[in-house]
């Protein structure tokens, strides 16, 4: 059947035939059902989507009926019965949503690849599929409509962009008129128009149509025209034909992490960029090289860009020991720990990534790599020679020197020859002009010999004539490029063993340096202690220096403001820091810097276990990069008092952002150079260090004794972690149990926690159960996540121990939910894992088979290696049901291969696949190859708690009747 839901809902037998569907509500099921066909829907979706906000109190009986109406309608077959809802049991394909969202696909695809006729025809039969305003019976889905209706809207205007690209200029400019009077803020589409009518020969409608979009940009939004929107405003008036790069939006499935929105625009490089595209396609290590200023990263972040598939963007400026290169990419590919399983594994940066990106198909670039050469060397001959999917992206102002390397020269840009007519065509020359236009508005070649005079005298790199154009604030053409003049003859008696570019980069910023005054030449040095940007407010109390010399460096284009952070470009900053050593700056400013970021890493402890923890954690994100700097210096400095509480205050920060492995290596730097003492922070240095091998630690008479709580309250998960279960577990139950009202609410509910795992342990699950339920009310009342997923994880397990499984499933879906919020990826395969697990005591093989592929694509991309092993064991359960033995047996001995040997949880896990394994093998009647594995579980659980020698014993006494 077909079923089409862009505009009235209709269904379609095979022959084409329409089937009569019934009222109103029948058909807003039918929608709701095909939103999501093939997925389980829940009733509290469906019942929210037939009566929105305020469901009658009959809402589900009612649900119930329309459900049994729409059966009789397409066949009972087709709407199937989940303990969690209902499910249009049809392929996506066969959804007039679902093949539009393919269709749109292809055709960006089909703009990507340069073949804009095939992308308009797919395109067309795209938007042809729409009849009408999309799920129109389905009224209280708005969201969901809301998302189609811009998901067309962009549609139609990647399919206007492909016609433009074939020259329809005259055909679309009534169509476009039209709809940028239907969307008067969108920007795209009024750059598309102004194309439209300019290759119309309509130059001064162009421009009319530019004014009236500023115009009403400003009045709305109070905002200037965007990127776009200025570029073709910038080409119309030079008369450019091409109007600038055609603007193709990426991919949504296509993930760009770390790749920074762009400023400016991108102006001379072309064909650069498609020979650096070209090459990618080509080989798998492609490294851009050239000297510093010459574009090499900007050139880099536009080839990421546009390339077709997931692309991770690392900057390797603020990486000064090579030993944290491979660290820094996992940081970058956001791979972190569990929230509860730590995984030694992934101390091994290198194999960590090894094991993320053995399948996936990725472009890594690796920016600035010119101080870490031999480290990036040999990463990327790691990496490619285990990753087969994975093209590697290099800048550097040197090759790396390994084999399959494509090195890229980027050279500095075309300048025009002494004396030459056209100068506006050489891509130095346009640079500067545009660069130009935006600091003076209206800014024309009047005075070209000077601008050509400029652009030669900076040797056409890029970052000098940028600089070199911002100075047109304030200086004429003319005087511009007489200073430049005068400042290189002086600085041409400088190192006469430097390279002349770096010579004229230097004496660019030596200029602007020149330039400014005392107090603003302080606060620029000063800023250089902040490794990662500075807030306002971290700049002025660091730097000891007012605000407004920072808004007078940006002015003058030293410093830059991205997402409210103040940054230098490298080439500005490493100018700048020897600046800060001339003036015997240094240890001062480091000081100030540490106790700046000691300060905030004290504040921000306690509010990341309030509700409040998202926001929190996202500021010490972007702060991160200057509170480990901190950390290092005051260890560098021998300031362990400040280390240490540093190191205490972000231990909880770590944690949750699963940085256990990087953590691990400053901590153990910190320790290197201080006395072992009974204090806590010593105990939370000594703790954080033992991540790395997960091993005892010996700190000392420090023990939880659960009546005492620590000062740093996330000491109280480590000193139990490290120093394992009690000896006496009655009696630590007894004294937390007593004393669990006078602690602090996080305290309380953390106890809670640690009572049911006792509980549990000692086999007793309804005690264990109370106390989970107290812990997860603590935590909810606080807003606090992680907690609450201790505890809904622990009330899963003991469901699922209990034969409950929806409710394992239901609890694992909230626990799923918060790990999401706190964008613990790990634990999304973790949680996902036990739902599938659940959901095949349920019955739902299919179901549960989508949910284990999903947790392998996780656990795939994070290198979660038993997790990746606990889904493969159950896709191989579910094969075993269906009764595909060959099937089963691949599956298990796939995930016996992938299960770690030995550590923490894993061995619980190998141990059932070996168990799946011998009774897959019995079943094919290979009955040595039971009996041997049965026999190896036996022995491997002998001395141990976990209730799997039963079952051995059990499978063995089968197998010998």
């Amino acid at each position: 059947m077909r079923f089409e839901i862009l505009g009235p809902a209709r269904v379609r037998d095979a022959e084409g035939r329409p089937v009569a569907l019934g009222g109103p509500r029948v058909r807003a099921l039918l929608v709701l059902l095909a939103v999501d066909a093939g997925r389980i829907v829940t009733q509290d979706q469906l019942i929210d989507g037939l009566y929105g906000a305020e469901p009658p109190e009959t809402a589900a009986n009612a649900l119930q009926s329309q459900v049994s109406r729409l059966r009789r309608a397409l066949g009972r077959e087709l709407i199937e019965f989940h303990p969690a809802g209902y499910r249009l049991a049809a392929d996506a394909a066969d959804v007039d949503a679902h093949r539009f969202e393919l269709l749109t696909a292809e055709g960006r695809e089909a703009m990507r690849a340069g073949d804009p006729a095939r992308a308009a025809t797919v395109l067309k039969e795209a938007l042809g599929l729409w009849r009408g305003a999309p799920l129109a019976d389905a009224p209280y889905a708005e969201a969901a409509a809301a998302r189609l209706a811009e998901l067309r809207l962009s549609a139609v205007e990647d399919r206007v962009q492909a016609e433009l690209e074939l020259g329809a200029h005259r055909e679309l400019a009534a169509e476009l008129r039209e709809l940028v009077a239907a969307h008067p803020l969108r920007e795209r589409l009024r750059a598309q128009l102004m194309r439209a009518l300019y290759g119309s020969g309509r130059q001064a409608e162009a421009l009319a149509a530019y004014e009236e979009g500023r115009r009403i940009l400003d009045d709305e939004l109070g905002v200037t025209p965007g990127g776009e929107l200025a570029a073709a405003h910038l080409a119309v008036l030079r008369g450019d034909p091409s109007l600038g790069p055609a603007h193709r939006p990426p991919d949504a499935a296509v993930s760009r992490q770390g790749l920074r929105a762009q400023l400016t625009s991108f102006v001379g490089r072309a064909e650069d960029l498609e020979r650096v595209q070209a090459l990618l396609e080509e080989a798998r290590l492609v490294t851009l090289i050239g000297p510093g200023g010459a574009g090499k990263t900007r050139l880099a972040a536009e080839a990421a860009a546009v390339a077709p598939r997931d692309v991770c963007f690392v900057e390797l400026a603020p990486i000064s020991d090579e030993t944290g290169l491979a660290q820094a990419v996992v940081s970058a590919l956001g791979l972190r720990d569990s929230l509860h399983a730590p995984d030694p594994f992934a101390v091994d940066a290198t194999a960590r990534l090894v094991a993320a990106l053995a399948e996936r198909r990725l472009l890594l670039v690796l920016d600035n790599c010119e101080h870490l050469v031999g480290a990036a060397a040999a990463l990327a001959d790691r990496l490619l020679a285990a990753c087969p999917h994975l093209r590697l992206m290099i800048t550097s102002r040197e090759a790396l020197g390994i084999t399959g390397e494509s090195i890229f020269p980027v050279s500095p840009l075309r300048l025009p020859p002494p004396g030459g007519p056209g100068a506006l065509e050489y891509p130095a020359v346009r640079l500067f002009a545009d660069r130009a236009a935006a600091v003076r508005p209206g800014f024309t070649l009047d005075d070209e010999g000077h601008v050509v005079r400029i652009c030669r005298a900076l040797d056409g790199l890029p970052l000098a004539i940028e600089l070199a154009a911002a100075r047109l604030r304030s200086l004429p053409v003319a005087e511009v490029a007489a200073r430049l003049d005068d400042r290189f003859r002086l600085l041409a008696r400088g190192s006469r063993t430097a390279l002349p570019r770096h010579q004229t980069l230097r004496a660019v910023v030596a200029w602007s340096w020149d330039l400014l005054d005392a107090d603003e030449q302080a606060m620029a040095r000063r800023l250089t202690v902040f490794v990662g940007g500075a807030t306002l407010e971290a700049a002025e109390r660091v730097c000891a220096l007012p605000e407004e010399l920072l808004t007078s460096l940006v002015e003058k284009s030293l410093v830059e403001v991205v997402d409210g952070r103040y940054r230098m470009l490298e080439t500005i900053r490493a100018f700048c820091v020897e600046r800060l050593a001339e003036a015997g700056e240094v240890e001062a400013l480091r000081r100030a810097h540490a106790a700046y970021y000691l300060d905030l890493a004290v504040a921000a402890d306690p509010h990341l276990r309030r509700a409040e923890q998202l926001e929190w954690l996202a500021l010490l994100d972007e702060e991160r990069d200057d509170l480990h700097a901190a950390l290092r210096w005051s260890a560098f400095d021998g300031d362990t008092g400040t280390a240490l509480t540093l190191v205490s205050s972000l231990g909880c920060y770590w944690w949750l952002r699963g940085r256990r492995a990087e953590s691990a290596a400053m901590a153990a730097e910190v320790l290197g150079g201080v006395e072992a003492d009974s204090s806590e922070e010593y105990a939370m240095c000594a703790l954080v260090a033992a991540w790395a091998d997960y091993g005892k630690v010996d700190i000392g008479p420090l023990r939880y004794a659960g009546d005492t709580p620590f000062r740093w309250e996330f000491l109280n998960v480590m000193v139990p972690m490290f120093h394992g279960p009690p000896d006496d577990y009655d009696m630590v139950a007894s004294m937390t149990a007593e004393a669990i009202e006078t602690l602090s609410p996080w305290m309380r509910g953390l106890s809670h926690a640690g009572l049911a795992y006792i509980q549990q342990s000692r086999g007793r699950p309804e005690q264990a159960w109370a106390h989970f339920e107290d812990c997860l009310a603590a935590f909810r009342a606080l807003g606090e996540r992680w907690g609450s997923t201790l505890a809904l994880s622990g009330m899963a397990d003991l469901a699922y121990q209990d034969g409950d499984y929806a409710a394992s499933v239901e609890l694992s879906a909230q626990a799923e939910s918060l790990a999401m919020e706190l964008g613990a990826v790990e634990d999304l395969a973790d949680y996902g894992c036990r739902k599938a697990d659940a959901v095949v005591h349920l019955g739902d093989l299919g179901e549960a088979e989508w949910q284990y592929l999903r947790v392998v694509e996780l656990a795939t991309r994070t290198g979660a290696r038993e997790t990746l092993a606990r889904a493969h064991l159950g896709l191989a359960t579910v094969a075993r049901i269906r009764g595909d033995l060959r099937e089963a047996k691949e599956l298990m001995e796939q995930a016996l291969q992938e299960c770690p040997a030995t550590w923490y949880s894993a061995e619980e896990t190998r141990m059932r696949i070996m168990l799946g394994v011998g009774e897959v093998a019995a079943a094919l009647g290979d009955h040595d190859t039971a009996r041997r594995r049965y026999t190896e579980v036996l022995t491997a659980v002998s001395d141990t708690n976990l209730p799997l020698a039963a079952i051995a014993e059990g499978a063995l006494s089968a197998l010998g009747e």
